[in-house]
């Protein structure tokens, strides 16, 4: 059994400065950005996604509402739809990030 070689002596902590982690940079999204300005850039770089949100909150709606008023087919009809909807949300962002993936690659 080898016995561990010396330690090296390491800074100590600070909590005023962040840790070095290697491959990331926590200055890249330094810049402050309002909510409004996010979700323009965020729809812009994927458009089909609040496509598919906007799909599925009108689908639960319109099933809700057919539902409160008795008519349980087409409240049938809309709840699948939404489960549609959802599914197809969850394709487009993962889509969406699969291309942003390769496209950030080198």
């Amino acid at each position: 059994m080898a016995t561990p070689g010396p330690a090296t002596p390491e800074a100590p902590f600070e909590p005023s400065h962040p840790p070095v982690i290697e491959g990331f940079s926590p200055t890249v999204y330094s810049t402050s950005e309002s909510f409004k300005k996010k979700f323009i850039r965020k729809t812009r770089e994927n458009p089909m996604v609040p496509i598919g949100c906007l799909g599925t909150a009108s689908a639960l709606t319109y099933g809700l509402y057919c539902f409160h008023r008795g008519q349980s087919q087409r409240s049938q009809l809309m709840m699948r739809t939404r489960i549609a909807a959802q599914g197809f949300t969850i394709v487009v962002i993962l889509v969406g990030l699969a291309a942003s993936t390769m496209r950030s690659r080198p």
